[in-house]
């Protein structure tokens, strides 16, 4: 997987990477040069693997361009080429319905900044640093409707950040959502599968007892009736 497009910082309240649509306004050369390598890596080297992920999408539009930006060098969306956006953006948590009917192939959540730009906390800066957390209800909400809309369109759901690796309660609330996959750091990879195998027996076992219940509640009615 790569990633079109650098990330420079804009320090202001928060630092917030520049958009694509702003990247590919101001570097057009250095983006053409970027699908350039990635189809001669695909092509003459052989890398199928190679797909590419767009960072810090804010808006539909910016999809379609970069779609057409593929097309006129050569890489169409076939079934060995992915294409993937990360979900950094409230704007893109409101819109993941729009984005997933547009055609991408896989959506991966940066918790990091999908965190500080809900909360509006800057998570490297010493004063406000405290408040900056994963859990914060409204961010499980944002996470929760990507996870759930991403599942109901078969677009496959990731979540990168540090978050699983920190907070077993973390982990084992986007298993109940759903998420295909999570990131972690390497030192907290056994540790992870152990949160997540526990998490999935719990919505099993959620789920079957629910099942239960709702097939005794239905032979009761039988009987009475």
């Amino acid at each position: 997987m790569v990633f079109p497009g650098i990330f420079a910082a804009v320090m202001s309240t928060l630092s917030v990477p520049v958009s694509l649509d702003s990247y590919m306004a101001t570097s057009p050369d250095v983006f053409s040069l970027e699908l350039q390598a990635i189809k001669k890596v695909r092509d003459e080297f052989g890398m199928k693997n190679l797909w590419v992920m767009l960072p810090f999408v804010r808006r539909i539009g910016e999809i379609r361009a970069i779609k057409e930006m593929l097309k006129a060098h050569g890489i169409h969306h076939t079934r060995d080429f992915k294409l993937w956006i990360m979900v950094e953006v409230p704007s893109t948590v409101f819109l993941i319905d729009q984005f997933c009917k547009e055609g991408i192939d896989g959506v991966s959540i940066g918790s990091n900044d999908l965190t500080q730009l809900i909360l509006g906390i800057d998570r490297d800066n010493a004063t406000l640093a405290e408040g900056f957390d994963e859990r914060n209800a409204a961010v499980l909400r944002a996470i929760e409707r990507v996870v759930k809309v991403c599942a109901e369109n078969k677009v496959t759901c990731s979540l990168c950040g540090q978050a699983p690796s920190v907070y077993p309660d973390f982990a084992e609330k986007l298993v109940e959502f759903g998420i295909t996959s999570m990131s972690v750091n390497p030192d907290a990879v056994e540790r992870t599968r152990r949160i997540v195998a526990s998490a999935e027996m719990k919505v099993l076992l959620k789920r079957l007892s629910k099942l239960t219940t709702e097939q005794h509640d239905h032979i009761r009615q039988d009987g009475e009736d």
